[in-house]
């Protein structure tokens, strides 16, 4: 019986020939991650191992980034936590203020996930590494303390589901406009602890944003982890960014999923997720008239380059509609630096917009953008809970920065054609 994807890295990882969906195995990991939430408890239970040190101080990452800049006594108290360990143990990828961004793009962008790898981190969205073709996923903070004491993780071998993405994407329709309807036909525990591996000749036609965007949120159907195969565009990125070799697996012919679905990208339009869950999708012509109180485009789900450009591209020379708030955050510094070489930063500030430094922030419902009682918001962000990015009583629709930046032109939910006209 053949393998997937996902398997044959495990396997390789664990030292074994072959695995099966629901075999329990013991696999080396490539790096271990957590942010100045997570790791203040990984720290916490490390220190109760009897162990001298971390099993490997250039294969750990610690990146400040949910609550940072501090924003109060608490979060300053656990970077404090964080800045300690990364120098006691002399960490060699630790990124405080003026070197951080938010730690699922700033990751990749200093070639610190590969083709191969597996990836651990105490944050859930860890499975954005997939679209390097590694196997990545989020576990809790006790996990990830084993990992940096161990350099090795206890996981469920997943069964998987192929995801056929055929034909080409409509303009404005993106990565974001994908997952979000994947999610819409799978539901939220569509996937649950299964490997969601997207293939077809549609991948080509991607960016590695776009990829980055659709892995990140494979943890919102359920997945344990979604993962794309290494192509050109991919051994471009990796070629211009990697940091040390890396390893290409492709799933065997006669692997084993336990659905298949095919989605004809072409087909595809602008699709926004209504609160409270990232299944409850409409395309943008069924939303309906939708007046907005705040915009949000970043996060480790759409703060890349390539989202600043298309956010931009909408609202360059025209003004944010009077009483809407709009908050653009570049994912990373090299982001925020590019985007202002390329002038993006100009049309949002031009615009009416505010720009920040790299943070989580709003996302969480953590600063910058907290949501009082009735106020909606558009947000690329990637989950819209109930109380997620403030107030219990607040909304978030999610949808790609083409949506939020028209959204926010047009002072309710609207789709990028109408604003581009």
């Amino acid at each position: 019986m053949g393998m997937t994807m996902t398997q044959k890295i495990l396997a390789a990882h664990a030292g074994l020939e072959a695995v099966q969906a629901g075999q329990l195995i013991e696999a080396k990991l490539d790096l271990v991650l957590g942010n100045d939430i997570t790791s203040p408890v990984a720290i916490h239970e490390m220190e109760k191992m009897k162990t001298k040190g971390v099993f490997d101080k250039e294969k750990i990452a610690l990146v400040l980034d949910h609550f940072v800049p501090n924003k109060d006594i608490k979060s300053a108290q656990h970077c404090k936590c964080v800045r300690e360990f990364a120098a006691r143990h002399e960490i060699s990828n630790y990124f405080d203020v003026g070197e951080m961004g938010i730690e699922h793009a700033l990751l990749p962008e200093q070639g610190l996930t590969v083709a191969g790898d597996v990836i651990i981190g105490a944050d859930s969205h860890t499975c954005t590494y997939g679209a390097l073709g590694a196997f990545s996923t989020g576990v809790g903070s006790t996990d990830m303390a084993a990992g940096m004491a161990t350099g090795k993780a206890w996981f469920k071998v997943p069964s998987a589901i192929k995801f056929n993405l055929t034909g080409t994407p409509a303009k404005w329709v993106s990565g974001k406009d994908i997952i979000l309807h994947i999610i819409g036909m799978i539901g939220v525990d569509g996937a649950l602890y299964k490997s969601m591996e997207f293939v077809g000749d549609g991948v080509r036609h991607l960016s590695m944003d776009d990829r980055f965007t659709i892995a990140n949120m494979a943890i919102e159907g359920g997945g344990k982890n979604g993962i794309f195969p290494v192509d050109e565009v991919c051994e471009a990125y990796l070629k211009e960014h990697s940091m040390r070799p890396y390893q290409i697996y492709e799933a065997d012919e006669d692997a084993v999923y336990d659905e298949e679905h095919t989605i004809d990208l072409g087909a595809l339009k602008p699709t926004v997720a209504f609160p409270h869950l990232p299944e409850n999708t409409k395309a943008i012509d069924e939303v309906g008239d939708i007046p907005i109180d705040q915009v949000v485009i970043g996060s480790c789900t759409n703060g890349r380059l390539d989202d600043l450009r298309a956010a931009a591209q909408i609202m360059k020379g025209k003004k944010v509609a009077k009483g809407v708030r709009v908050i653009v955050i570049p994912a990373t510094q090299r982001i925020y630096l590019d985007a202002m070489e390329e002038g993006l930063l100009k049309t949002f500030i031009e615009a009416g917009a505010i720009v920040s430094t790299p943070t989580c922030g709003p996302c969480l419902g953590g600063y910058m953008g907290i949501l009082a009682e009735k106020e909606r918001c558009v947000s690329t962000t990637n989950r819209n809970f109930v109380g997620r990015m403030g107030h219990t009583e607040s909304e978030i629709y999610l949808a790609s920065p083409a949506v939020a930046a028209a959204s926010a032109i047009a002072g309710r939910i609207s789709g990028p054609q109408e604003a581009a006209e």
